[in-house]
C-alpha cells in the first residue's frame, strides 16, 4: 500500500513544510502548523466559478446590476449591512462563544419570512441538534413552515439538500465544523475551510444564493483559521460584547455594499436581542451625577454620532511602581497622556495609581478622546467634577498641543440636538464654528489650558 504523503501548513497564513516548525517563517506566528494530507493538482486546471463565461470583457460589454437588497426590519442589522442583505451575497459573522450569533441570525431569518412569505430558509448546525436549535426557534417566535432545520457537517450532503429544496437563504453554523470529503483533513483545518468556502461562494453567485456563514474567533478575537476565508467572503461582521451583560453591539469589518464603518447595538432579552434606539442614552443613563473622574465625548461610527463616558480614578500609590489599567482604551495612549500632563501641566499624576474606563464596554481606538481623557484624570486628581452638560473633543500632541478632529460639522449638529451647551475643543476649531450652533465653543490651543479652565477654585 502507498504512502499518503502528507504536508504540514501553517493555519494563520497557508504556509506550507515538509516537516513540522515550531514558529512560521511566513506570519512570525508560534504552534501554528498541523499535517494535512497533500493535495495533488488537479490536471483539469483550475476551477471557474459557475454559469459565468470565460473569457475577458470591456467596459462596454459589461451590463450595470442594480444591488438587489432585503430588507429585514431591523434597523440596526440593517444599517450595518448597508440597508439590507444583498441578494447573492456570502455574510461571514464572528463572535466569542455565546455571545448571541445564533440567536442574531435565528431573528434575521424570522424577519426575513415575515417579509418574503414565498421564499424558503435553511438553517444549517453542525453543533447543536435539530430539537435544540428547533427549541431556540420557537422561543423566538420563528415558527413558519418555510424554515427548514438540518444537522449535517457534511458539504456533499448540504448541497445536495440545497439543491433539492432551493432556498433563498442558506445559514451555515458553523464553517469551522463543515468538512468536504474532496479533501482528506480535519474539519476546520486550512484545506476544509478553504475548500468549503470556495464552493459555497461559487455556488451562491452563480445561483443567487444568499448565506450567512457562522465563524468561531480565537482567543485574540479574530476568525478562526486562515485570513482567506475574510477575504472571499461580501461582508464580515463581528458580534461583541461582555457575556456577563445585556447589551452587544454588531460592528462590520468588510462590506462590498455598504459602509466599513457602521455599528448596531442591541441588548440581550430573554425573548431575544432588543434594538437600543437611543445609543447614547444607554453608555449614560447611568452616570451619577456631581461625580468627579467624568468626562464626555463624542465619537463617530459610521454615520452615527455616539456621545460615551470616560471615567479615570488617581489614587495615591502605596508602592515603588504607579500601576496603569485602562478598559476600552489604548493603555500605551493612556501613558503617553499622563506624560503630558506630568510635563506641561507640572502635576506629579505619574506617581499614582491610574485607572480609566469607558462606560458601556466600548473600544475607542481613535485620538478624538485625548481631551476627555485629560479632563477625567485632572477632575479626579483634584476631586472636582465637571459640569455632566460639557463635551470635549480633540487630539492632543506631544508637545501638548490641542488640534482638531474630522467631521466636526456632524458632531457639533449632534451635540445641539442632545441639549449640551459647552464644547471644549481646539482653537482652530472654536473660530471654525463659533456662532454657527446655539453652543458655547471654548477653543484651547494647549492642554494645559484645562486646569485653569475648569479647577479656577482649585
Amino acid at each position: 500500500m502507498a504512502k499518503v504523503k502528507t504536508v504540514f501548513s501553517c493555519q494563520e497564513c497557508g504556509y506550507q513544510s515538509a516537516k513540522w516548525l515550531g514558529k512560521c517563517p511566513d506570519c512570525q506566528q508560534w504552534n501554528s502548523f498541523s499535517e494535512e494530507e497533500a493535495v495533488k493538482p488537479s490536471k483539469a486546471g483550475a476551477k471557474s466559478i459557475q454559469g459565468r463565461e470565460g473569457r475577458p470583457k470591456t467596459i462596454g460589454e459589461i451590463e450595470h446590476e442594480s444591488v438587489q437588497r432585503y430588507a429585514t426590519r431591523i434597523g440596526e442589522f440593517d444599517r450595518v449591512m448597508g440597508g439590507g442583505v444583498t441578494v447573492g451575497s456570502l455574510t461571514l459573522i464572528g463572535g466569542e462563544p455565546g455571545i448571541g450569533k445564533s440567536t442574531l441570525l435565528m431573528e434575521v431569518c424570522g424577519k426575513l419570512l415575515a417579509e418574503q412569505s414565498d421564499c424558503k430558509i435553511l438553517y444549517v448546525s453542525g453543533e447543536e441538534s435539530e430539537s435544540q436549535v428547533a427549541s431556540r426557534s420557537k422561543r423566538l417566535g420563528v415558527e413558519n413552515s418555510n424554515f427548514y432545520i438540518y444537522n449535517e457537517t457534511s458539504w456533499q450532503r448540504i448541497i445536495e439538500q440545497v439543491k433539492e429544496l432551493k432556498p433563498k437563504f442558506l445559514v451555515l453554523d458553523s464553517i469551522q465544523t463543515t468538512h468536504s470529503n474532496q479533501v482528506e483533513s480535519a474539519a476546520g483545518t486550512l484545506s476544509q475551510i478553504r475548500e468549503v468556502t470556495y464552493e459555497l461562494m461559487s455556488y451562491a453567485k452563480a445561483y443567487g444564493l444568499t448565506c450567512f456563514v457562522i465563524g468561531h474567533v480565537t482567543k485574540e478575537g479574530q476568525i478562526a483559521g486562515p485570513k482567506i476565508l475574510e477575504h472571499m467572503v461580501d461582508t464580515v461582521i463581528y458580534f461583541e460584547g461582555d457575556q456577563l451583560g445585556q447589551y452587544r453591539m454588531l460592528r462590520v469589518m468588510k462590506n462590498r455594499f455598504g459602509n466599513t464603518n457602521e455599528v448596531g447595538i442591541f441588548e440581550m432579552r430573554e425573548t431575544g436581542l432588543r434594538e437600543i434606539s437611543n445609543p447614547s442614552q444607554y453608555f449614560l443613563e447611568q452616570s451619577l451625577p456631581g461625580s468627579y473622574g467624568r468626562s464626555l465625548t463624542c465619537i463617530l461610527e459610521g454615520s452615527r454620532s455616539l456621545f460615551v463616558e470616560i471615567q479615570a480614578l488617581v489614587v495615591e500609590n502605596k508602592f515603588a511602581v504607579g500601576r496603569r489599567t485602562t478598559q476600552g482604551l489604548d493603555s500605551n495612549r493612556v501613558a503617553l497622556l499622563v506624560a503630558v500632563i506630568d510635563k506641561y501641566l507640572a502635576l506629579p499624576l505619574s506617581y499614582n495609581d491610574i485607572y480609566v474606563n469607558v462606560v458601556g464596554g466600548m473600544k475607542l481606538s481613535t485620538r478624538e478622546n485625548d481631551l476627555s481623557v485629560i479632563a477625567s484624570l485632572l477632575s479626579s486628581y483634584f476631586q472636582h467634577p465637571i459640569e455632566s452638560d460639557t463635551i470635549f473633543l480633540g487630539e492632543v500632541g506631544l508637545t501638548g498641543e490641542v488640534r482638531s478632529v474630522p467631521m466636526m460639522e456632524i458632531r457639533l449638529k449632534e451635540i445641539t440636538q442632545m441639549n449640551y451647551r459647552r464644547v471644549i475643543t481646539s482653537k482652530r476649531a472654536a473660530d471654525d464654528f463659533r456662532g454657527k450652533f446655539k453652543l458655547d465653543i471654548v477653543g484651547i490651543s494647549k492642554a494645559s489650558e484645562l486646569k485653569e479652565l475648569l479647577f479656577k477654585t482649585t
